[in-house]
């Protein structure tokens, strides 16, 4: 994620503000053009944009509090780019609820904004009825039946308890996980619609097999088998995490998410001018200047090279606060393989 700055006095911005702290201008986000407007707000619904004269209104979700993007004035849609892929929010009248879905939501506009800017195709409903990407945003059943967050025909389903701090903490506990973050089930979940969208559907199911596995072996069976026996020993030097052993499907999505979190960090790093260039002995010296841009088509080497040394920078600055490591995960060559197909299944499809 980028910094903004806003448009009326130049203050460093971020990116969910919804008022500038300094000149207290109202903000918006205007996806199809990638920056931040500062808006003079009317009489009604529509505001102007000070920097260039035009007119947006906000999203319907702004309403909540759970969105902070505009459309333009004349459009008739309500909803913005990243809000039209709701399906379902959970009961707002309900405080805990719309607490937990504006939770929600901060993470999926962070995911909306990333595939955005990745040029990837996200058809909504309207544009793909059977198929097209959607949420689900489900609280559990008033009868204790627990909602599973999962993927299945273009459906996102996000658990609304993985808003809760306390709650999602005590699953990744109990389930043994290094990670676990609202933001990273969504960039996981999405992983599968694109497997959907560009590996069955954009005819590189011999690649994919080639690097993770035959698909078509019995998820249910890989399911139990995963959780039963758990992952195999020597799991790490093949896979990101415990989780991606236990089905072909699984590992991309992982994967998948690790691309995302990869490309999306990368251009935070680049933002703020980061470079690390440690001295280390060779063979293991590690060395990036984030002076490009990760969305941007860089070769995947550059990208992976300058990866290696963040992650390694940013568990350095945890260890050095006495905290958990932000990023624990090993990237072996395998590892790295499985991202540079995906690295290449982005530029095969990105909309130019």
């Amino acid at each position: 994620m980028r910094l903004f700055s806003c448009p009326s006095c130049g203050l460093t911005v971020f990116f969910e503000n919804r008022h500038c702290t300094r000149c207290g201008m109202r903000l918006g986000y205007a996806a199809g053009e990638d920056r931040v407007v500062a808006l003079v707000e009317g009489d009604g619904p529509v505001c102007t944009d000070v920097e260039r004269g035009a007119q947006y209104r906000f999203c319907a979700n702004a309403a909540y509090d759970a969105c902070n993007w505009v459309v333009p004035a004349e459009s008739t849609a309500r909803f913005c780019l990243a809000c039209r892929h709701n399906r379902t929010v959970p009961t707002l009248d309900d405080p805990a609820n719309l607490a937990r879905w504006q939770v929600l939501e901060e993470a999926k506009h962070r995911l909306i904004y990333t595939l955005l800017r990745l040029g990837l195709p996200m058809a909504d409903r309207r544009e793909r009825p059977l198929d097209g990407l959607v949420f689900d945003f489900l609280a559990d059943l008033p009868d204790g039946e627990r909602v599973m967050t999962g993927h299945a025909d273009g459906v996102v389903t996000i658990a609304l308890r993985e808003a809760d701090d306390v709650e999602r903490e005590r699953m990744r506990v109990g389930m043994g996980e290094y990670y676990r973050t609202v933001l990273g089930h969504f960039r996981h979940e999405t992983g599968h619609y694109f497997w959907d969208v560009l590996v069955r559907d954009g005819g590189m199911l011999d690649d994919f097999r080639a690097l993770f596995g035959d698909e078509r072996a019995e998820y249910g069976a890989a399911l139990r088998r995963h959780y039963e026996v758990g992952p195999p020993y020597d799991w790490q030097e093949r896979h990101v995490s415990a989780y991606a052993t236990m089905h072909p499907w699984e590992d991309f999505a992982e994967s998948w998410a690790h691309y995302l979190h990869m490309v999306d960090t990368l251009e935070t790093g680049a933002s703020y001018g980061l470079s690390t260039a440690p001295h280390v002995v060779e063979p293991q010296a590690l060395s990036a200047v984030l002076d490009f841009d990760p969305f941007g088509g860089a070769p995947f080497e550059k990208l992976s090279g300058a990866w290696l040394a963040m992650t390694s920078l940013l568990n350095s600055l945890n260890r050095a606060m006495g905290v958990r490591e932000v990023y624990p995960f090993v990237l072996t060559a395998p590892v790295l393989g499985k991202m540079a197909f995906i690295h290449r299944l982005v530029g095969m499809n990105r909309r130019r």
